[in-house]
């Protein structure tokens, strides 16, 4: 008689959760007409989930499903990611006429793909983690259905996520055509055991596996969507977009190039090199000539995937620990500066313009002030987060032997002060133009102060953040 063993559910508990109130919330904006009360279920609904998280480590269904301390860490950044945006968006997608309860649901989906994806043992199950986000990411994109800028940013989002999403098909059929396996543990097994190093094959899957997962955080040269995605789609889902999908890009890097091609990482840390230069060069020049903010923070968002991939090509604890650490703290500060881009949206306002900033110290000096913390993080300006979250980035490659690298990567994180300080210098040294009414809200004050507390709890405090963060890769 054939038994069937029932897997161990611990493990995905929490995404299992996640999924069930998605869909219950989805249903349930059927009947509920209060779309703050869908708001509300949503972050009850991470809460719930962060709840069942403290007990899910293990692996599950043949080792294709992995929760660990290194899974763990980026669910709590997705968390925080979802949290933060849900807090800014109430009141933004109620002034675009969007406030409909399915944006709640797909950003809950989304997030259940970046889990997935980060607890992936298998490069099926990735590839499933990655298209449920990256979907639930392209109709979010285009949330804004009458704005021609929103619907051509998921255009592009699109077509340019489906070539990606091809490329890591072929890598996937290539390396299962060379080791026999999907499992990530066990591809790494096979090429140490097999001397599979040097294979022209197994050069070229790694190359398009590269080039997949350099695509979801907008690295050089396959950065070519971001600007016109960050600029088109609504603020809030560009504030989603520049931290979760990035989150879970960098988890399965550091996953697949440093558990499944970790015996060859020196034929990989030779093709990402000159792409981590080549993405802090172009995303902090080009943001120099940008006049709308949110395109400057898609460039600073390139520039700062250039400045994370250190930590990978370090290929040590340390640094995978310091990519953990700048993705937290890149969490707060990004959110945090795009949750200010929301507060300047009002009725006939759309404060996508840098120049909307000219004399805001005058006319709303807190919102100058809290804008200014966070230009300051970006930039890397000691005591706050961003600074201690380059320093530990940095120091890995220069321990790791990447010292000329690093002196590259300082240079660029000189010229991004340029383009940072000059919103600090339009706020606090130019007349206004005119008094713009901000769209505050609780949600949007509430993220705000969080932010801002945690730009300088981090910078201050920063020790506690990167012990959590080397618990969490220790045993990778």
């Amino acid at each position: 008689m054939m038994t069937f063993a029932i897997p161990d559910l611990r493990p995905v508990m929490p995404e299992a959760v996640l999924a069930i109130l998605a869909l219950s919330i989805l249903m349930l904006d059927l009947v509920i007409k209060r779309k703050e009360t869908i708001a509300f279920l949503s972050i009850a609904s991470v809460a719930a989930a962060t709840y069942f998280l403290a007990g899910s480590l293990g692996t599950t269904f043949n080792g294709m499903f992995v929760s660990d301390g290194y899974s763990t860490f980026f669910k709590l950044v997705f968390f925080l990611n979802v949290v933060l945006t849900i807090l800014v968006s109430a009141r933004y997608i109620e002034i675009e006429k969007v406030n409909f309860g399915e944006y709640y649901s797909l950003i809950l989906f989304s997030t259940l793909g970046m889990m997935i994806m980060a607890s992936s043992g298998d490069l099926i199950v990735l590839y499933l983690g990655l298209e449920l986000m990256a979907l639930s990411a392209y109709i979010l994109a285009g949330f804004i259905k009458y704005d021609l800028k929103s619907n051509e940013a998921a255009i592009k989002y699109f077509l340019l996520g489906a070539f990606a999403s091809a490329l890591l098909l072929y890598g996937t059929a290539m390396i299962y055509g060379l080791t026999g396996t999907t499992d990530i543990r066990a591809i790494s097994g096979f090429i140490t055991g097999s001397g599979l190093s040097g294979n022209p094959a197994l050069t070229l899957s790694i190359i398009f596996f590269a080039v997949a997962f350099l695509f979801k955080i907008a690295a050089v040269p396959f950065h070519m969507w971001a600007p016109d995605v960050y600029e088109g789609a609504p603020t809030s889902v560009t504030a989603f977009m520049s931290v979760g999908p990035k989150a879970a890009g960098f988890a399965v890097l550091g996953r697949v190039f440093l558990t499944a091609f970790g015996s060859v990482r020196v034929e990989w840390a030779a093709l990402f090199i000159p792409i981590a230069i080549l993405t802090m060069a172009v995303g902090n020049i080009v943001a120099l000539s940008q006049t709308n903010i949110k395109r400057m923070l898609a460039y600073s968002s390139i520039a700062h995937a250039g400045y994370v991939l250190l930590g990978i090509i370090s290929g040590t604890p340390e640094g995978l620990a310091s990519v953990l650490n700048y993705l937290l703290i890149y969490a707060f500060m990004n959110i945090g500066a795009f949750a200010v881009v929301i507060l300047l949206r009002s009725e006939g306002f759309k404060g996508d313009s840098i120049s909307d900033y000219e004399g805001l110290a005058k006319t709303h000096p807190l919102a100058a002030a809290v804008m200014l913390v966070f230009m300051f993080s970006l930039t890397g300006i000691p005591p706050t987060a961003g600074f201690m979250g380059k320093f530990y980035v940095f120091m890995s490659a220069v321990n790791a032997g990447y010292t000329w690298l690093v002196i590259i990567a300082v240079i660029f994180s000189a010229i991004s002060a340029y383009f940072y300080l000059r919103i600090v210098m339009y706020m606090y040294m130019r007349e206004p133009r005119q008094t713009v009414q901000l769209a505050l809200s609780s949600g949007i004050g509430l993220a705000l102060a969080i932010a801002v507390a945690a730009v300088f709890i981090i910078g201050i405090l920063p020790s506690s953040f990167i012990n959590f963060a080397r618990i969490s890769v220790a045993g990778f």
